[in-house]
């Protein structure tokens, strides 16, 4: 991640002249100095302690590029030194510790937010538009279905709830985001597939109740082999007018009510329009110009810690209702 994180630092226009790499911190220095070798950063300090490192440089901001459970250490000691800090996700490895991340930053008086770079895609940014224009009326239904089996390797393999804590999350937090609803509740059946290669949580279905009586269906897998989905989940939306369904790549088809006559009234199809040329966004590129530019004026990033707790607490709802087999309110 952390390679992704450079080059889009290195190749946005806008980021590269406005961000100077002053430090890479790494447990393995190894680690941290051949990936100042790969972007040619000779001059940025190299090494293994981050008190040291931040103390020596002088960092305005950190960036947060570790495994979960390094991230409440990494960010305290980001904003005890003055930083705004920009993390990977998921924000906490618990609700406890995404409450105190926020406290510590109210108090620092810096900004600390998280990378949910699927929001920042064109096509999330769009249906979000067309939700808000109310061509397909109220909406009642989000339902996204997430199959796909990445080989990954390395820590994603040996985690507990692996595809609800490190993949579901995006969608969660998109789903938030299209719909303009607060998370209420949680009911979630999550197992793990007699062929999966992932220690733990690899499959899961999830019904959330969201604010306005709309329903939030997730149905998802890492190990399922076949004809995938894409990345962004296939997403079906529905209103009291028609729906809107986008297969997470290129294809969006709007319907609505048609005017025949009876048990099946049809439908007919209605535009899409683009997103605006100012919401046509790029991943991790956008993220990070948010956050920097929400450092420069003061107003809170669009994926502020504060308001990313919502979609954590989605996560954890679905995690508890899993282990114990009934619903659970989320409260944030």
């Amino acid at each position: 991640m952390a390679h992704g994180w450079m080059r889009a630092l290195k190749t946005t226009p806008g980021l590269a002249d406005a961000i100077t790499i002053v430090g890479l911190v790494d447990l393995d220095r190894s680690v941290a100095r051949s990936l100042a070798e790969a972007f040619d950063l000779t001059d940025a300090v190299v090494g293994t302690d981050l008190d040291r490192v931040l103390e020596e440089t002088g960092a305005d901001l950190l960036f947060d590029v570790v495994v979960p459970v390094a991230r409440k250490a990494v960010v305290a000691t980001g904003l005890k030194h003055g930083c705004h800090v920009l993390s990977e996700k998921p924000m906490a490895t618990s609700l406890e510790d995404a409450r105190e991340l926020i406290a510590l930053a109210e108090t620092a008086g810096r900004m600390h937010a998280v990378v949910q770079n699927r929001r920042f895609i064109s096509g999330i940014r769009r249906m979000r538009r067309f939700v808000e224009g109310g061509a397909i009326g109220e909406l009642t239904g989000v339902h996204c279905d997430f199959f796909i089996a990445p080989h990954f390797g390395g820590f994603r393999e040996q985690m507990d709830n692996v595809l609800l804590l490190d993949m579901a999350i995006h969608t969660f937090d998109a789903a938030r985001f299209v719909s303009g609803k607060r998370p209420l509740s949680a009911y979630c059946l999550e197992t793990n597939p007699a062929d999966s290669w992932y220690a733990h949580g690899a499959s899961a279905n999830a019904i959330f109740k969201f604010s306005d009586d709309v329903a939030f269906t997730y149905r998802g897998s890492w190990c399922a082999e076949g004809r995938r989905t894409s990345w962004e989940s296939a997403w079906r939306l529905v209103g009291s007018k028609g729906m809107l369904t986008w297969d997470g790549e290129e294809a969006f088809e709007a319907t609505v009510a048609g005017t025949g006559e009876g048990l099946l009234r049809g439908h007919r199809p209605i535009d899409v329009p683009p997103a605006p040329r100012e919401e046509e966004t790029h991943g991790h590129a956008s993220v990070i110009a948010d956050f920097l530019n929400a450092t420069r004026s003061g107003r809170p990033p669009e994926t502020a810690g504060f308001d990313n707790i919502k979609s954590l607490a989605m996560v954890f709802g679905a995690i508890e209702s899993a282990r114990t087999g009934q619903p659970v309110a989320i409260q944030v």
